[in-house]
């Protein structure tokens, strides 16, 4: 009996493990909303770090956050770098390519709670009334996120705040 039971959870973790294995080696993940405003009230939001904190739903993961800008104000070569608890992590951000009114691309790194190297863009392009602006989160997956992927959906999670950000912005720039 313990035998036949030891081979089924043998047989179970070696199906999840294959699974995650078949999983892409990247990731994305893709919010856009619908903003009644000009691109260029909400561009600056973006292109300067300083602005973040009105904005970006992971400025408040912890009040204590330790935060270093250096580089450019904004645009191009502008820096944000941050230490803060679990939840926060630590990392540093860049931005690698600025289009007035339409394009802010980052280079993400990861320090803790886990490493990672990432890019993020922000695009943004004139719609109807207003402007629709996306925001992408692109990188590797490697095996152990495969393996995290299998149990939790790294979509909904990064998601939700990026949706939470985008309504931010919305609100902010919005009459």
């Amino acid at each position: 009996m313990l035998t036949t039971i030891l081979i089924i959870l043998v047989v179970i973790i070696a199906a999840v493990l294959i699974y995650a294995a078949t999983r892409p080696n990247d990731f994305v993940v893709t919010r856009s909303a619908s903003i009644k405003a000009p691109a260029e009230m909400i561009f600056p939001l973006i292109n300067d770090f300083r602005r973040w904190p009105e904005w970006s739903p992971f400025e408040k993961l912890d009040p204590q956050m330790q935060r270093k800008l250096s580089g450019a104000d904004s645009g191009n070569g502008a820096v944000y770098a941050w230490e803060g608890n679990s939840k926060a992590g630590k990392g540093r951000m860049e931005i690698t390519n600025s289009v007035p009114s339409s394009l802010v691309s980052l280079k993400l790194d990861f320090e803790r709670p886990f490493r990672a190297n990432n890019t993020v863009d922000f695009s943004l392009s004139p719609s109807g009334d207003g402007t629709t602006i996306t925001w992408a989160m692109r990188g590797a997956r490697p095996f152990i996120a495969k393996l995290m992927g299998v149990f939790m959906n790294f979509d909904a999670l990064i998601g939700k705040d990026f949706e939470a950000g985008l309504d931010k912005l919305r609100r902010l720039t919005e009459r």
